[in-house]
């Protein structure tokens, strides 16, 4: 392989490695908001107002 292929490499290797690691640090040092979670069992604004007509 070529110097120019040797380096594209490295460089892409670096920057895979730079974006997994900024990603994974976010993930880890988010603080985690309860009120944020929802489920699938949450009635949503519009169901409310549906039922408040029926």
């Amino acid at each position: 392989m070529t110097l120019g292929g040797w380096i594209i490499m490295f460089l892409s290797i670096l920057f895979v490695t730079i974006l997994f690691s900024w990603s994974l640090y976010l993930v880890l040092t988010h603080k985690k908001d309860i009120e944020h979670l929802h489920s699938t069992l949450d009635e949503t604004p519009d169901i409310i107002e549906e039922e408040k007509k029926s």
